[in-house]
């Protein structure tokens, strides 16, 4: 697997660096880069760490850091068998309980959520971190869920926990696991309220809190910058205005010289097929004429009237 030049195996943490020096240098860099790169595209291209959690795998497998990356990378792919191979080696070289939440949702992923809820009463429970026993609750309301015991996950997750005001890293799944297990158990109403509280803690966006309380209330969401949507026309949007529309007044705008025979009968106009549209000016003397000749009608049509 290619690895960009500018990875040089320094960016990560002191502590598996310090695991690599059981290995020769030159090998030791080569497994550290191939480390940051699982690192770099677990979330967005969990299938590229993949192929480089199982290069470092093939370097070093006798390193717990190594066997804890391809756990990680196998987990992200849904490759549940892998991963739980490989989380149990890592945590036989370390002693460690911190991937036991983990493990136990592997189980699940294979089908076997009764072994994920045994697992949530071994005592490795009590040797994790506050942080660590809500992944484990997490994971056993999970298993709950998937045994169809709905109440019994919504009780699961009711913990000093939820209950507490304080926002850590943990609160908005904790709180939106909740919300679901609520829907879950048909109790819609208080969901709403869990998501809205998931969202709130949502900083990082490490939930859909904001998309699932958005359906509840019945609304929803245009991207202003999908471009197939702005290809679609407006529903709305005026035809396109006929040639002469725009004229404002209540005058008749014609197409053609059909459209005037058929609003005309022969008798009321007779066309002149040699007229070329432009009405020829009045001359200056007929402009005279017609202002000394006003009076005179004028006079006509009173002597009429009075008649």
């Amino acid at each position: 697997m290619p690895i960009p030049e500018d990875v040089t195996g320094f960016e990560l943490d002191a502590d598996v660096r310090q695991e690599l020096k059981s290995l020769p240098k030159t090998l030791a860099d080569d497994v550290a880069r191939n480390l940051v790169m699982v690192a770099r595209l677990l979330d967005s291209e969990p299938e590229e760490a993949y192929q480089y959690s199982r290069v470092a795998l093939r370097l070093a497998s006798r390193v717990a850091a190594v066997r804890e990356a391809a756990g990680f990378a196998s987990y992200m792919t849904q490759r549940y068998s892998e991963a739980l191979t490989e989380f149990r080696a890592a945590r036989r070289m370390t002693g460690r309980a911190d991937l036991w939440p983990v493990m136990a949702d592997c189980e699940r992923g294979l089908g076997r959520p009764e072994r994920a809820l045994a697992m949530a009463g071994e005592p490795e429970v009590k040797q994790l971190d506050k942080a660590g026993q809500v992944e484990m609750r997490l994971v056993a309301a999970g298993a709950r869920s998937d045994m169809e015991q709905f109440d019994a996950a919504v009780v699961t997750l009711q913990s000093p926990e939820l209950a507490s005001s304080a926002v850590h890293p943990w609160t908005a799944r904790l709180r939106y696991a909740y919300a679901e297990a609520l829907i879950a158990a048909g109790r819609g109403e208080e969901a709403r309220d869990w998501f809205a509280k998931a969202a709130e803690a949502d900083t990082d966006g490490s939930t859909n809190a904001s998309e699932r309380l958005a359906e509840i209330d019945g609304v929803e969401f245009t991207d202003a910058l999908d471009p197939e949507l702005a290809e679609e026309p407006l529903q709305d949007e005026a035809p396109a205005k006929k040639r002469g529309a725009d004229v404002s007044d209540d005058r008749v705008i014609f197409e053609d010289e059909e459209d005037v025979e058929e609003y005309y009968d022969e008798d009321d106009l007779e066309i002149d097929e040699d007229f070329d549209g432009v009405v020829p000016e009045r001359s200056q003397d007929a402009e005279d004429e017609a202002k000394r000749s006003e009076p005179a009608a004028k006079a006509e049509d009173k002597d009429g009237a009075q008649g």
